[in-house]
């Protein structure tokens, strides 16, 4: 989009209504999971079954990189994906559908949250910690050879880091100089262990110095450093250059999957967190670059895709049980 560091004041709507919407979506799915999963909780139970990870307060690493993609670019999430397909515009009915395993899911109902898969989206998303960021090299590698000029972009969290597949796939994405930026989405905890318990470094980004790539850090959940990060990373990328990592200091603002107590976690650092959301409404407010009319206009808008979007999965049919292998591969 812009060839500047500071984003237009389309790019900036574009940035918000994104967040918006992911924010209100994952609210959306955090009653339907725990739809039938009360008083007793039971992760079998309800028309969402299984686990759940939410993406609330995450929402930068997503938008601030996906303004910068174009729809041939690719895009690999993790276990907690959604912030990240909606902002790589990901079919939300299918995306919705596919949760709630249905047959007009985006895999028809066989891969469930942290499975999804949408290729003309070009976004794919693995619950193996750490998987993505291969597929993610994989993906920079074809482009490299095809001779385009895409970019491939994944995402894992400060955890993911700590695994044999970034130190392998960040040695060729080195070496080979291919078009790929690993984001890492430092939320401070592993599930439950804290940073400084599991990591080396204090920043996975200083690791870039081992790979040939730059490192980018963004403190303070900030979109606006996320999107002036992910400029230099996808422009270099672009360019031939080579990788890039940026870490980006966010903060999870609901427990690592929907049902953890947090017990882990003390009150003080959770009143620590930074909700970007806010901060970003707040600071467009001011700027007036948007009025409370249009902050009211594109919540009223979000609740009616999303009431669709609920609807048309509710309404689709589950998988017949002769069915259960198809499109399955082995």
């Amino acid at each position: 989009m812009s060839s500047n560091l500071a984003p237009t004041k389309e790019e900036l709507l574009w940035m918000y209504d994104r967040m918006a919407l992911s924010r209100a979506y994952e609210r959306m799915m955090d009653r339907c999971y725990m739809e039938g999963k009360a008083p007793v909780f039971d992760m079998a139970k309800g028309p969402v079954p299984g686990e759940m990870h939410l993406s609330d307060g995450q929402e930068p690493c997503a938008v601030g990189v996906c303004v910068h993609l174009n729809e041939n670019d690719y895009a690999v999430g993790s276990h907690r994906p959604h912030h990240v397909a909606i902002a790589k515009g990901v079919n939300l009915d299918e995306m919705t559908a596919e949760m709630f395993g249905r047959e007009t899911g985006l895999s028809k109902g066989r891969g469930g949250h942290m499975h999804l898969y949408d290729q003309k989206a070009r976004f794919a998303c693995s619950g193996i910690v750490g998987q993505g960021i291969g597929i993610g090299v994989g993906h920079a590698l074809a482009i490299k050879m095809q001779g385009g000029n895409g970019v491939s972009v994944a995402w894992t969290g400060e955890g993911g880091a700590n695994q044999g597949i970034f130190h392998e796939a960040m040695n060729l994405a080195g070496l080979w100089k291919l078009p790929y930026v690993l984001v890492i989405e430092d939320n401070d905890w592993s599930v439950s262990v804290p940073k400084e318990r599991s990591t080396a470094v204090a920043r996975n980004s200083d690791r870039a110095a081992g790979y040939n790539a730059a490192g980018e850090y963004v403190a303070a959940n900030d979109v606006l450093g996320v999107y002036s990060a992910a400029k230099r990373a996808v422009d270099r990328a672009r360019a031939g250059e080579g990788p890039t990592i940026i870490e980006v200091q966010t903060h999870r603002l609901v427990g690592h999957f929907v049902g953890d107590p947090e017990i882990y976690i003390s009150e003080e650092k959770k009143k620590a967190r930074v909700d970007p959301l806010a901060t970003l409404r707040e600071r467009l407010l001011k700027d007036g670059i948007i009025d409370a009319a249009y902050v009211d206009r594109v919540d009223r808008e979000i609740e009616e895709r999303l009431n669709a979007a609920e609807s048309f999965a509710r309404s689709s049919s589950e998988p017949k049980a002769d069915a259960a292998l198809d499109h399955v591969f082995f």
